[in-house]
């Protein structure tokens, strides 16, 4: 068994309504609900979900095509995707970074020997919005960082419209990102995924 398929919260769920019918029959079945990791083979449909969440606010998106599947192929442990009935409804992209602060190189590059998580971007599908479904990724994912050992800070850069979201989340604002894109500025953020060794012992981790 790999490491990743050890890992519960990877595994599929799957949610079913109760059931009601006196003979036992199932009323109604609910999506099947699938985490995982994603793919290269997932870059097209995460393109799609990220150029319309983004390109009508920001005017650009924190990644394109190319650079979707760079680090899809580069570090693939280090994204989550949340499908339904096989189609993929919410995700997060990171890499590896090396030094404490995000500077203008960790939008491209993936350090492998880094020990933060360089989160690069988190979208849901449009149809999907409005139903806490980001907020439950990210807690899954931020699970799954204090399963892997070399984890060990969850580092990304938001507008200031979104701190409150990722605050929420229970990342801390570390102030101005030293990064900007165009004419937009970022607040940094970061959460810690150490200490949590009775969390790992009690995980499957």
């Amino acid at each position: 068994m790999s490491a990743l398929s050890a890992l519960p919260f990877l595994k599929p769920v799957h949610l079913r309504s109760p059931r009601g019918s006196p003979g036992g029959q199932r009323r109604h079945t609910l999506p099947a609900s699938e985490f995982r990791c994603l793919s290269p083979g997932d870059a097209g449909s995460v393109f799609e979900i990220e150029r319309e969440a983004f390109i009508s606010v920001s005017g650009d998106c924190p990644l394109h095509l190319d650079e979707i599947r760079h680090f899809l192929n580069l570090c693939p442990e280090l994204s989550l995707g949340w499908f339904e009935e096989g189609r993929l409804v919410a995700f997060i992209i990171g890499s590896l970074w090396d030094q404490e602060r995000l500077s203008q190189e960790a939008l491209t590059l993936h350090k492998p020997q880094g020990t933060a998580v360089h989160i690069h971007v988190l979208a849901v599908h449009r149809t999907f919005r409005q139903q806490g479904k980001g907020s439950i990724l990210m807690w899954r994912y931020l699970q799954y960082l204090r399963c892997l050992p070399f984890a060990r800070r969850a580092l990304l850069m938001c507008e200031d419209f979104l701190v409150p979201f990722y605050q929420k989340c229970g990342f801390e604002a570390l102030g101005p990102c030293e990064v900007t894109v165009g004419e937009l500025a970022f607040v940094e953020m970061q959460h810690s995924v150490r200490g949590h060794a009775f969390m790992r012992r009690n995980s499957g981790c």
